[in-house]
């Protein structure tokens, strides 16, 4: 009997081992959901009342035009001051997204009456910013080339991937069934739309057509990947198409849009690896600037680099760098990563050819020359308060040494009206300032006509400059 028990219990399962393998399933399962829940927005998406609402923010008349006016004013302002804060409530207030999505969209949905109606507002948007952003800074007395400016002038990749994110994040959150604040969407846009607008309406005002010319070229990019990342989200989520009537104009407007699809795309992405391998060019050169471009003794001032014609170029000052050390750099230039078929310049502060000084900026001799001066300006300060403290010194003395008697006898022999002649010293100060002033007084005989008492009194002070050595003197008579 003991052993058919134990025989029994040897065939009996565990009875945790089932309940075991359901758990892990049904954990795993739940991960699965999680994660295919967690990115997807097909089910919170509400197509129809998405497109709805790109329709109705395509217009741009009455208020949102005159919104609009006023954030590139904001905007401008700015730019005009450098003052990242402001140019950032100017984008709080923007409303350019809507003719820009309208775009993207009716391109994947096939609507060409859409496509219409977004391309005359977007011109109609360009024209009103370029032209408002024109008035201020023509108008505007600060005309000076600041940074937030100049950064809007030439795209970089950083730009294009602000305008691919801004523009996903903005038609991702205009596809969520409800309502989000519209304020995102407007930040979504002006981010990467507006300051190369107000840039542009600056180079037009200051008759500098490459900073316009960039500045658009940085507009067009970014309008450009808004709406394709609109084009894109919308054939993710499936955007129904418009449907016609007549199956070959249906058709027809069908490989319209997807022409402009592919003419939209295919620069776009030529464009896209153009700019990152130009940023990549411009990073690995300020590494290799950085890590081996080193000898004691000697500093890099300036380093230059231009990606068409592949040069580098390098400014040294202090000791000069041997020739073994520059050919050293070459080598290791040639092996580095992207910068191949860089050719290595090196300009040394010992050149005798003075080609350093030519090619040295204006910006870096101002540092230099500015640098300098707030070095030695107290000095400066210092040595003209003692100049004119011994200037003063010097007077005191020469007043002091005055010969009053030969000089009284002068004045007796050439001026024969002159009944008294007295002489003394007058110390005056105007709190910062303190002067010693050679003071004569002369009493004129009675009967001496007023006319003749001036014209003496002027002959007399020129005559007592040139013979006391004097720049200042006091002439006077008594009452």
């Amino acid at each position: 009997m003991n052993s058919s028990e134990n025989n029994n219990d040897a065939k009996i399962t565990p009875p945790n081992e089932e309940q075991f393998e359901n758990v892990k399933l049904s954990t795993w399962q739940g991960i699965k959901k999680f994660l295919s829940e967690l990115l997807d927005i097909r089910l919170d998406t509400d197509r129809d009342a998405t497109i709805e609402a790109v329709k109705k923010d395509i217009p741009f008349k009455g208020h949102t035009a005159w919104i609009l006016i006023f954030s590139i004013f904001v905007a401008s302002i700015g730019l005009n001051v450098s003052s990242t804060a402001v140019v950032i409530g100017a984008m709080l207030i923007s409303p350019l997204m809507g003719p820009i999505v309208g775009v993207g969209l009716s391109v994947a949905i096939n609507d060409v009456e859409t496509l219409k109606r977004s391309m005359i507002n977007l011109g109609v948007m360009v024209v009103l910013s370029v032209l408002t952003a024109f008035l201020y800074f023509k108008l505007s007395p600060l005309t000076e080339e600041t940074p937030e400016l100049l950064a809007r002038t030439y795209p970089t990749i950083l730009d294009v991937l602000v305008a691919i994110f801004g523009g996903l994040a903005l038609i991702v959150a205009k596809t969520k069934s409800g309502t989000i604040a519209s304020v995102i969407f407007g930040v979504a846009i002006a981010t990467a739309l507006m300051p190369p607008l107000c840039t542009v309406g600056y180079g037009l005002a200051v008759n500098n057509l490459n900073y316009a010319g960039g500045a658009l070229y940085l507009f067009s990019i970014n309008a450009v990947f808004i709406a394709l990342s609109t084009f894109i989200v919308s054939k993710l989520l499936r955007f129904p198409l418009v449907r016609y009537a007549n199956s070959k104009r249906r058709k027809r407007i069908a490989q319209v849009a997807s022409l402009i699809a592919l003419i939209v795309m295919v620069p776009s992405v030529y464009l896209f690896i153009n700019l990152l391998d130009e940023q990549v060019f411009e990073n690995r050169t300020k590494e290799f600037v950085k890590n081996v471009v080193q000898y004691e003794g000697a500093e890099v001032v300036k380093f230059t680099q231009d990606y068409e014609t592949r040069d580098i170029e390098i400014y040294l000052i202090g000791r000069p760098v041997p020739a073994e050390r520059i050919n050293a750099w070459t080598s290791e230039l040639k092996t580095t990563e992207k910068l191949e078929d860089c050719n290595l310049r090196i300009y040394q502060g010992a050149d005798q050819s003075g080609e350093l000084a030519e090619k040295l900026s204006s910006e870096v001799k101002a540092g230099i020359l500015e640098d300098l001066y707030v070095k030695n300006e107290q000095l400066l300060e210092d040595k003209n308060s003692r100049i004119e403290f011994l200037e003063n010194e010097i007077a005191n003395l020469k007043i002091k040494n005055i010969p009053f008697k030969e000089l009284s006898e002068e004045v007796r022999i050439n001026y024969k009206d002159i009944e008294t002649f007295s002489y003394s010293s007058k110390i005056t100060t105007n709190f910062t300032k303190t002067d010693t002033l050679p003071v004569i007084n002369i009493k004129w005989k009675k009967g001496v006509a007023s006319k003749a008492r001036k014209e003496q009194m002027e002959r007399l002070e020129t005559w007592l400059k040139f013979r006391m050595k004097l720049d200042t003197i006091s002439v006077s008579e008594y009452p």
